[in-house]
């Protein structure tokens, strides 16, 4: 019997049909490191190539498996697939269609907790310099947890032990499970948009990886950074660590711990308060026994026992004084109107005519007044010479001109 021509399209279903009829390939797990990855964002599905040394294989993950998964798959990550062996009809190539996938050697929650961390560091949302100092003395604290776990009575107790004065906002959120994260994205946001708080304490008690898994939410790390105050993260206990730990301003290793870190010790203020009011009544006693001191100092003193006195001595000591003063000026002036005087003196008589007679030289007068020549005189005038001891009366007789 001659066979049928078959079309290409009928050759790969039924090699198809054989591949998927085999109870060996309908369940099959298989190891290998991802390559070629893909996402393809519009219908969901992955698309990638799984191999090891030797070989590898194309395989695909449809939307609503690829939806279950708890990490994000990327080249280089080596996992463990479970599905079965079939052929794409239209291109006649045997693939792999996975319908589970974890992470080989590591638990699929801790390699998503360390895929979220190291994104969110390099990003920067953990840098020491982004994180906020806590409120000394915080007025209104908002406490965002579950309203029937022993966390929350931890907290409440502590901060009203601890400082009264704060008002408690209780935000009472599903702290695991489906609605964990929608609830506490939702109660930040009422939070940020009121302006209510001073401070926020987020977190629960302990508990295992998975009760944890909602404040490793990488949503929910990037709403606490946007906070615009400072946010206290208190998940589970001193060991447990969560991304939430990493992002927030402060990291309280318990519940217990975040309600201590919020507020202050009402006791410990009262303590200091205590030591600057007695520091303060020790220098108002020290400045009242100081002024007290002046003050008696000021009655005994012989100004405030005779003012009058005090003044009018005051005064006589000035008026001596300026009196000492005036003399003193007086002598001065007495003394350089001496020393002009007896330089004038001596100026004079070096002018004087009288040193000038003493030589043997006569001043010679008539009644119409002095002859300083021999064209003054006439013969028979009468002239009187004065010499420098006495005068002498005489007549010209004779008259010679040179």
């Amino acid at each position: 019997m001659q066979n049928s021509v078959l079309s290409v399209r009928q050759l790969n279903l039924y090699v198809r049909s054989l591949i998927e009829s085999d109870p060996r390939l309908c369940d099959v797990m298989v190891e290998g490191e991802i390559s070629n990855f893909k996402n393809h964002y519009s219908s969901g599905h992955l698309y990638f190539t799984l191999k090891d040394s030797d070989a590898n294989i194309r395989c695909v993950m449809f939307r609503g498996n690829a939806a279950r998964l708890k990490f994000k798959p990327e080249d280089g990550l080596k996992v463990v697939l479970r599905g079965r062996v079939s052929i794409y009809e239209k291109d006649g190539q045997y693939q792999f269609y996975a319908e589970e996938m974890s992470v080989a050697g590591l638990g699929d929650i801790a390699f998503q907790f360390e895929q979220i961390k190291k994104r969110l560091s390099d990003e920067g949302l953990f840098d020491s310099e982004s994180k906020r100092p806590l409120p000394k003395f915080p007025k209104r604290i908002a406490v965002v947890t579950s309203d029937t776990g022993a966390a929350v009575r931890d907290i409440l107790n502590i901060l009203a032990r601890r400082w009264p004065l704060a008002e408690v906002i209780m935000c009472p959120v599903a702290v695991q499970g489906e609605f964990a994260v929608p609830q506490m994205l939702s109660t930040l946001d009422r939070i940020y948009s009121g302006c209510f708080a001073d401070v926020i304490i987020i977190g629960r008690g302990g508990g295992s990886a998975e009760d944890l898994w909602a404040f490793n939410s990488e949503e929910l790390a990037r709403k606490i950074y946007e906070s615009p105050i400072p946010v206290i993260s208190a998940v589970g206990h001193e060991t447990d660590f969560t991304i939430c730990d990493f992002v927030a301003d402060m990291r309280a290793p318990t519940p217990s711990a975040a309600a201590e870190l919020a507020v202050p010790d009402m006791a410990e203020i009262e303590g200091i308060l205590k030591g600057y009011s007695n520091s303060l009544k020790n220098a108002l006693l020290s400045k009242y026994r100081l002024c007290d001191a002046k003050l008696s100092a000021c009655l005994s003193s012989a100004f405030f026992k005779s003012p009058e006195d005090a003044i009018i001595n005051k005064k006589f000591y000035e008026l001596d004084r300026l009196c000492d003063s005036l003399e003193n000026l007086v002598k001065i002036k007495l003394s350089d109107a001496e020393k002009r005087f007896f330089t004038a003196v001596s100026s004079l008589e070096g002018l004087s005519p009288l040193k000038v007679l003493k030589r043997g030289f006569a001043a010679v007068q008539k009644e119409s007044g002095a002859v300083t020549s021999v064209k003054d005189a006439q013969i028979g005038d009468n002239l009187d010479l004065r010499f420098n001891d006495g005068n002498l009366k005489c007549e010209v007789l004779e008259k010679e001109c040179f």
